[in-house]
């Protein structure tokens, strides 16, 4: 029977009916496990938001461990913490319709000014500024993968003229290497890759010039997808506008300069934080333990196996 351990007693809950078909332990990758049952694991499902070194450690004692399941998108961070021999899959999917929620709110938050809202209403002032609308905008969804898509989707009603750009173009996409000359007619800029050499600093100081004034860069990818520095430097001269979901460092020191630039709006990384989030882990891992069973590939499969 197929070992798997679960991180936590809710992903326990919503699989336990498998557990006449799988051997389900209850397992957060703190403390070792007994050498016999070590022994069995063969399937790790990953808990949310582990950073300690020590847990991803523990995977090493696993001597049959066949694959890892993480709950993120984000995968960069696992693979060199994961055996080799050990196939790894992200919960690509997972994520995308809350990123997609956060991505449009922030963006509406952004342009319609409801931070500027917020500070009269606490002051008790009746301020009436015109804003900028998001009707007729046009906006450039840097990514096309799932998360992308899934804004693409939800900012399709609002009637603005969205342009896909992906790694390499195809039917409805263009390519990165258009950049330079898709960012001077952005209006608002969506940055939804994933993080990998190939996007660290995507949009550099050159990138970010290019854009024209009041333009407003929206990160729902990875903090090192934008220069840091030269996006604060931007900002701070009034030119362009930020809604951020992720920075560098993650969390950010409170001094950084970054909270204190004008016409940014930052959340702490809550894209795919929600009480949504834990259903779709938990049907995403039994499709996996289903695959499994039948002897079918797994989805989402990021980095396979080395053989």
């Amino acid at each position: 029977m197929l070992t798997v351990t679960v991180p936590d007693q809710d992903l326990l809950a919503r699989v336990r009916d498998l557990s006449g078909r799988v051997e389900l332990v209850l397992w957060d990758c703190l403390e070792p496990l007994p050498a016999d049952l070590a022994a069995r694991v063969e399937v790790v499902q990953i808990g949310h938001y582990w950073t300690q070194p020590e847990r991803w450690l523990r995977l090493r004692d696993l001597p049959n461990l066949r694959s890892v399941l993480l709950p993120s998108a984000g995968f960069e961070h696992a693979l060199p913490l994961v055996p080799d021999q050990v196939t790894v899959c992200n919960g690509r999917g997972v994520h995308s319709t809350g990123t997609g929620e956060l991505a449009v709110a922030l963006i509406l938050a952004s342009q319609r000014g409801l931070a500027v809202a917020l500070d009269a209403q606490r002051e008790g002032r009746w301020a009436t500024p015109e804003v900028p609308s998001l009707a007729d905008r046009r906006v450039l969804v840097i990514g096309a993968g799932s998360v992308a898509q899934a804004i693409a989707e939800r900012l399709r009603p609002f009637e603005v003229e969205i342009t896909m750009v992906g790694r390499s173009a195809r039917p409805g996409v263009h390519g990165v290497a258009e950049l330079p000359a898709l960012l001077p007619t952005a209006d608002i800029v969506v940055l939804a890759v994933p993080y990998s050499p190939a996007t660290d600093r995507l949009l550099d100081a050159s990138a970010l010039a290019l854009l024209p004034d009041q333009a407003l860069v929206v990160n729902m990818a990875r903090g090192r997808v934008i220069d840091q520095d030269a996006l604060v430097a931007e900002l701070q001269s009034g030119r362009l506008r930020a809604a951020l979901d992720v920075t560098d460092p993650e969390p950010l020191p409170s001094t950084h300069p970054l909270w204190r630039a004008p016409n940014t709006l930052i959340t702490a990384h809550q894209g795919g934080n929600s009480d949504a989030t834990y259903p779709r882990v938990a049907a995403l891992l039994r499709r996996q333990l289903e695959h499994l069973i039948a002897g079918e590939p797994l989805e989402n499969v990021v980095r396979p196996a080395a053989t």
